[in-house]
Order: C-alpha cells, then structure tokens, then sequence
C-alpha cells in the first residue's frame, strides 16, 4: 500500500471519509434550555460548555473487530445527548468520529478466524453503522478510518520530528518513531494520574513501556515501521503504520481545527489514548489545551465485569436487535444511569425500561393529558446540568403517571412530550 506524495507544511490537508449512517429526523422545540454544563476530566468538575456558532466534538471510534456491545452504545448516546443538546440551544455541530481500522486488536481476530482483516473491519463496521441507525444516534459529519488518514498522519509525524517532540528508536531493524511524553511540558494535566498509574495503564491499554531503546518507558508509539505480515504505506521515515494516538490527532486537526469543544469517549480511554492524542495535537498547534471540555462516559458491566472484548462478557445490540428488542427500550435502559457512572446492565434494567418505554407510548397517545410545559422544561434543565439523565427520565415518569392516572385537558400535550422526548433523548414514542 502506498501513502500519497509529500504534503505540505503550510496547512493541515484532509481526505474525505466514508460514509456514516443514516440521520434520523430531530423535532425543533420551542423556545430554549438552559446552557450545557459538563463534568471536565481535567477540571474534575462540573462547569459551563462554551462553544461557538459551531460547537465542535471529537469521539473516538471503534476499533472493528467484533459487534457493537452495550459499553460503545452507552458511550456513543452520551454524546448523542450532547449533540441533541446543542441542537436544541440552536448551535451548528460538527461532530467528528473515527474508526481505528489499522491495529493489532484486528489484525489478531482476523488471523484468528482465518479471514482477510480489511473484510473483517468492513464488515463490523457495516454492523456498527447499523446498530447505530436502529438506536437513532446521530450521525457524525465527518467519519474517518484510520486507513483514509494516513497522509495526514504522516504529516503530523513530520511536524513532530521537525520540532523535536518525537524521535527515531535507536533499533536497527526496526526504526519505529515515538513521540517523547515530557515534549509539552504539562504531560498529565487531562488524567491527573502520578506516573506509576500511568506506567501500568500503558501497558494495559495498548502501550509498550518496555520497548528497548525507548528515552522513557510512557513515549508513545507514532509511527511503526513495517513487520512482516503486516500492511504498511509509504512515508519519509519508512514504509510502515500510525500509532493509535496520533491517528485521532491528525484527523481532529484537519476537521475541527486547531482546539475543539469537546473530545469524548469511554473512561477507559483517558489515559493514554486522550492524554497522548491531545498532546500530540498541543505540540503541533502549540494550543495549552486541545479540548476545552475533556468528557469521559463511564464502563457498562455485566455478570459483576466490565463489558469488554478481551473478557467475551459482552451483551450485543445486534443480538438484543435479533431477539426482537426495541432500541428504544435499549436507549431507555442505558439513559437510567447517570452518564459518568459504571453500571450494570441485567435483564430487569432492560424490563424496567420496556415498561417505562410502554407506559410513555400510552400516556403521549392519549387524546387529553396534563399540560406539558413544566416536564418539557424540566427535562431541558437535567440534561443541562451534566447530562442527569435519571432526574430527566424521572420527571417524565411523574408526567405519564398522572396522564395515565387523570388524563388531562390539553390536547397536545402528549404530542409536545413525545417530540421533546425525541429531540433531546433520542426515543421514538
């Protein structure tokens, strides 16, 4: 495979993407909530978004080598809330995700399983794309593979050598680059983590702290020099491929520019792929923050582990799908919980909200129901305050508990709440 020509310095280029799925309509609501205030991993406390005209967001992808499972839908419909949120407060988004299309973790299941790993991350992307429609999460703008960005890496790479915020391993065979940690001078900052938790979450999550010939055991991997067996492409410092962080670096900088609203995923990504993919982006825009909001969504378990890959406890929304379960119900299930907790899925979680989903259909069918304008503006306002989807979804419980118990006189109350519950949760009543 080969890399197209040298790129420029001047400015960051951009390929385009592949195709997302298919957005679902979003209801306009009258009038406006109150301003989004998150949690900041870096903060560690609650405080206002600020965004623009256009509020941007970068989430970090799927590696595609096995289906969807309830910890990435809880991950993506947290920042699904933060979209519809800042649709409701009239604000253009421009969301970015990528798909991690190029790494061990693929290369290891298609070899497993005796296929070609390009048909493997095809094929469960197609399977993503899906469970994403079916949960009605909105789309990204921009939807980048790894493999469609490798100029773009190799461009920040450059960058990175050329100011000395990386370097070449001393390793005849196989001359990998790394970026140095301490190159930004305020490594850390994001995870708040001393150095030891640092060392032991790198060699947990996708690092290599013993790698001989490293300056420090924490530098991180940017470009790996090709390996037998393995894909590679073109570049200045030899045929080869991205190390994960700088792939989301490279491709936030050429959509989103050079700070973004907000970057997100799971809380098991904050150290190191956020810390790493932020400073690889502050060293090559010289920014003191790459994100103004670090916003990190908490670890759904089942059978008393967090769900996960490595483990196999997974619960798939493709098979909860193929068992006939109403995504609505599933989007129901996970909002029970705060955003930022870890929690557990269980058959009584997904029957709690099957009832909760059955019980709005009939209260926002009935003909005459209570007046709407206090739940709606109460949903607006939880959700405002960090996301607080519980207290959100509580106030439409006493809602639809006094529609089904006395009715109402308001004709189209039971069409304003089903319009706010879809614009601002995401479920079609």
């Amino acid at each position: 495979m080969k890399a197209p020509s040298a790129l420029s310095h001047s400015a960051m280029s951009k390929v385009d993407g592949m195709q997302s799925w298919s957005a679902p309509s979003v209801p306009t609501l009258p009038g406006r909530g109150p301003a989004l205030r998150l949690y900041d991993s870096a903060d560690r406390q609650v405080r206002p978004v600020t965004p623009g005209r256009t509020a941007t967001m970068y989430v970090c992808g799927i590696t595609p080598y096995d289906a969807t499972h309830l910890g990435h839908a809880a991950t993506y419909l947290t920042f699904d809330l933060v979209n519809r949120l800042w649709l409701d407060a009239g604000h253009d988004v421009h969301y970015v995700q990528n798909i991690t299309d190029v790494d061990d973790p693929l290369f290891e299941r298609a070899h497993r399983d005796g296929v070609d790993w390009q048909a493997l991350a095809h094929r469960e992307t197609d399977l993503f794309r899906e469970d994403m429609a079916a949960m009605r999460v909105l789309p990204p703008r921009d939807y980048i593979a790894a493999t469609e960005s490798i100029a773009e890496v190799i461009e920040v790479v450059e960058k990175l050598l050329a100011s000395g915020a990386a370097y070449v391993v001393d390793d005849p065979q196989y001359p990998d680059v790394y970026f140095r940690a301490e190159a930004t001078g305020q490594f850390g900052y994001e995870s708040g983590y001393d150095r030891d938790t640092m060392l032991t979450l790198s060699a947990e999550r996708g690092g290599d702290p013993e790698r001989a010939g490293k300056r420090d055991p924490l530098d991180a991997l940017l470009w790996r020099v090709e390996r037998p067996g393995e894909p590679s492409w073109d570049s200045p410092f030899g045929a080869g491929r991205p190390g994960w962080h700088v792939e989301c670096a490279a491709i936030a900088l050429t959509r989103l520019g050079t700070v973004v609203d907000i970057q997100g995923g799971g809380s098991d990504l904050i150290f190191p792929h956020h810390e790493f993919s932020a400073a690889h982006a502050e060293c090559v825009t010289g920014e003191r923050r790459f994100a103004r909001h670090y916003v990190h969504a908490g670890m759904i378990g089942w059978d008393g582990h967090k769900m996960s890959k490595s483990r196999g406890n997974l619960v798939l929304v493709s098979g909860l799908r193929a068992d006939g379960v109403d995504p609505a119900a599933i989007r129901l299930g996970l909002l029970a919980g705060h955003y930022r907790e870890d929690r557990f899925w269980s058959h009584e979680v997904l029957e709690q909200a099957s009832d909760r989903l059955h019980r709005y259909r009939s209260a926002t069918a009935l003909t005459g129901a209570p007046d709407a304008t206090d739940v709606v503006a109460r949903v607006r306002r939880y959700l405002a305050d960090d996301l607080d989807t519980p207290k959100a979804l509580a106030a439409l419980d006493g809602w639809a508990t006094d529609a089904l118990s006395y009715g109402g006189h308001d004709a189209a109350a039971g069409a304003t709440v089903a319009a706010a519950v879809d614009a601002l949760l995401g479920v079609r009543l």
